[in-house]
């Protein structure tokens, strides 16, 4: 890799997380200057504006999201179970894992909604792929007969990320994981009820 190419992706990971934290959107540029320890001009130097910026940060801080979700949902365990270790990284995003400031996809969602139609974009394709993650799962479930057929695996899906998301909302409001306890309770009953009785 080139030594331009890794001040890039130093630039990035350093500001993605000040970025999920103050504004993908809203961060001051001296900030970022900060963080990265670049002048105005070494940042601009490998970005067109602070919004490619703030798009390439997104990108990296959903990859880091991404990839602790798909370790959750493909370890072994039953359907139940890795839906329930997938709903634990909301409680480990409460606590700044895989990056500090909570769900990078639900903040660029709410700060882009009305004002940047490309962050935006990139947040709902991301929140997107998370549904259709539980989503497979569910049907591998269904698949295999862990789950009833009759199971609408998409409502479900969208059902589990709309909990997580608003329980992980709740609880950075309220500075403990209640909600998100209260939220993984909830699920795990639905999950049962869905399952086949053995």
């Amino acid at each position: 890799m080139r030594k331009g190419e890794n001040t890039k992706l130093r630039i990035i990971a350093q500001s993605a997380e000040l970025l999920n934290r103050k504004g993908y959107l809203h961060a001051p540029v001296s900030e970022i200057m900060e963080a990265t320890g670049l002048k105005k001009g070494g940042i601009y130097n490998h970005f067109e504006s602070k919004e490619d910026l703030a798009r390439e940060a997104l990108s990296y801080a959903v990859q880091l999201l991404g990839h602790r979700l798909k370790e959750a949902l493909s370890a072994e365990g039953t359907v139940t179970e890795k839906v329930l270790r997938f709903m634990q990284v909301s409680q480990e995003l409460l606590l700044g894992v895989p990056i500090p400031g909570g769900c990078p996809v639900m903040n660029a969602a709410v700060e882009a909604d009305d004002t940047s139609p490309e962050l935006r974009e990139l947040a709902k394709q991301a929140m997107d792929r998370m549904v259709g993650m539980v989503q497979r799962t569910l049907q591998d479930g269904i698949a295999s007969g862990e789950l009833k057929p009759e199971l609408d695996a998409g409502a479900l899906a969208s059902v589990i990320v709309a909990t997580m998301e608003g329980a992980l909302m709740m609880s950075r409001l309220h500075g403990n994981d209640h909600h998100l306890r209260i939220a993984a309770q909830h699920i795990t009953g639905v999950l049962h009820s869905a399952c086949v009785p053995s």
